[in-house]
């Protein structure tokens, strides 16, 4: 009992460790998309949330998947103790990533201007976006391999470091060459679709400087590499293609389901574009609208939701070992307490939009249209809870190698959106709210199927209910009260939304917290699992809320 605990609380601190990089990485990603945003316009925010989804659609076909195959693979290649299978499987996927990510960069390059002319006709300009693209889905593919083997050692500090560094650079390039480009295309038809390309110059050299620092990672460890493989002198040895189909066997599924995911926000831009166009709306409208949607909603949502992303991510890892070793007790306690550490994060900041949720993009965005993104974001910030169990559920199941299920549940749920979507936008006015229900419906149903299929291939789970669920959204529920009252009495004393928001969230941030734990969401034990534990126990202690 005392192993597993310790186990359990071992992978709270390393999902800790990936949750808290990938907090501040979208902390400073949120950052600096406010000056990029500004500077571009909604119609630059348009072209630009287009380009990315198109570019993310080629990462995850050609790489994406690398560092979620590759330590799942590793991690149970070591827990069986076969080091030379782990290093015959990192050259292996170091080849793939190199093939697969020459061949997808030269598409992206050589195919941007049939994607507009074709395809996306509605986003004039997006081509340009795209060639500067390219070349990153080659870096991000290697990226990727050396990710995945520190990730399958169980360590993510490595990932955690690198994406800091990528974020920073990302920012500091995309913010001085959107400016840039713009002022040098200035008068120009395509001067939005210059500034995007601005931005995603940024993405490029942020990940090229991700990557040299995981390969100075890598050879610094690379001795201890070697040394455990000189050890495995009894393991079996695998060939390269039987590693080649262990990995493709596993990145397919993975890509498979992934690409349900990001393919959604294509078939999104397709729809709205198509349809509102037969509407009789201009092209200007339609890439500002999207503008909005994705730079405000979309940006502000995904802060919590990589937190779910990193938290399911290195659950996985740990699960994998549990379940190989036919642990099922440990596997379910990871299971439930990645659920239970996402709920804690996902519901408070779903309710906290709702009710801030135009004065926070007011602050944060110069723009006319700060009230649309506002609204967005209080319509459909309960997105956030469904992503996060998603995540979770998704990743539980390809630790029991049910790769297939996810996949399965997200086509299902693709099609059920896609429905969605497109009922409301020909007949109804909701116009671009129904993206806003897509993106709420569309997590909501795959997390519906994913727990489902959880407890079909494993009866004995049970998911906790009251301390993972209610008590976060009886916590949240009077934290958004506190929230709203204060920031309705500082109407009172201050114009500044900066100095409301922070108030009111300053003032419902204790309450949440306080009631979390005098309502018993969380025992003294289970707190110290969690990262900063022990300073969140001297906290509590001094607040009276626990002995």
């Amino acid at each position: 009992m005392e192993s597993q605990e310790k186990k359990n609380s071992t992978y709270l601190k390393q999902g800790g460790i990936l949750a808290a990089a990938s907090l501040i990485v979208r902390f400073i990603g949120m950052i600096y998309r406010i000056p990029m945003s500004n500077i571009l316009g909604e119609e630059g925010n348009g072209i630009y949330a287009v380009a990315f989804e198109i570019y993310d659609l080629m990462l995850l076909i050609s790489s994406y998947s690398l560092p979620l195959a590759l330590s799942k693979i590793m991690s149970a290649q070591r827990a069986k103790r076969q080091y030379k299978n782990v290093g015959r499987t990192f050259k292996v996927a170091m080849t793939f990533a190199l093939v697969s990510g020459s061949l997808f960069c030269l598409i992206l390059l050589a195919g941007a201007g049939f994607i507009e002319d074709n395809i996306y006709p509605e986003y004039v300009g997006v081509q340009i976006p795209l060639r500067i693209l390219a070349p990153t889905v080659f870096i991000v593919a290697l990226l990727g391999v050396f990710r995945g083997f520190f990730q399958g050692k169980k360590t993510m500090v490595p990932t955690a470091f690198s994406q800091i560094v990528e974020q920073i650079i990302n920012a500091i390039v995309s913010v001085g060459a959107s400016f840039l480009f713009m002022v040098w295309h200035a008068g120009e038809i395509q001067q939005a679709a210059w500034g995007a390309a601005g931005g995603t110059l940024g993405t490029c050299l942020g990940a090229a400087s991700a990557l040299l620092v995981l390969i100075f990672l890598f050879y610094v460890y690379r001795p201890a590499k070697l040394r455990l493989e000189k050890k495995d002198k009894k393991g079996e040895m695998y060939s390269s293609s039987f590693i080649l189909k262990i990995l493709l066997a596993t990145i397919i599924p993975i890509i498979l389901s992934q690409t349900v995911y990001n393919i959604s926000g294509l078939i999104d831009y397709k729809i709205f574009g198509s349809l509102s166009t037969n509407q009789g709306i201009d092209a200007v409208t339609i890439k500002s609208m999207v503008g909005v949607y994705s730079s405000k909603y979309r940006l502000l949502c995904g802060v919590p939701i990589a937190i779910s992303t990193a938290v399911a991510s290195s659950m996985v890892p740990s699960a994998v070992a549990a379940f190989t070793k036919r642990d099922l007790n440990q596997w379910k306690a990871n299971v439930a307490s990645g659920v239970k550490f996402n709920m804690l994060i996902a519901i408070p900041c779903a309710f906290a939009f709702s009710v801030v949720g135009i004065p926070i993009v007011h602050l944060l965005f110069a723009s006319s249209n700060y009230i649309l993104g506002g609204r967005m974001l209080i319509v459909g910030s309960s997105a956030i809870v469904f992503y996060a169990m998603s995540n979770v559920t998704g990743g539980a199941l390809q630790s029991i190698n049910k790769m297939r299920i996810p996949v399965i549940n997200s086509v299902i749920s693709l099609i059920v959106h896609i429905i969605i979507v497109y009922l409301c936008i020909s007949f109804t006015s909701f116009g671009i709210y129904a993206l806003i229900i897509g993106n709420i419906t569309f997590p909501m149903v795959i997390a519906f199927l994913n727990f489902r299929a959880i407890k079909r291939y494993v009866p004995d789970y049970k998911q906790e209910i009251t301390k993972t669920f209610m008590v976060p959204i009886a916590a949240s529920v009077w934290m958004a009260v506190v929230i709203g009252i204060a920031f309705w009495i500082m109407n009172f004393i201050t114009n500044s939304d900066l100095i409301r928001v922070i108030v009111a969230i300053c003032l419902g941030i204790p309450v949440y917290f306080s009631l979390f734990i005098l309502l018993k969401g969380i025992s003294k034990e289970e707190l110290f699992d969690f990262p900063m534990g022990r300073t969140l126990y001297t906290i509590a202690r001094k607040m009276r809320l626990m002995k």
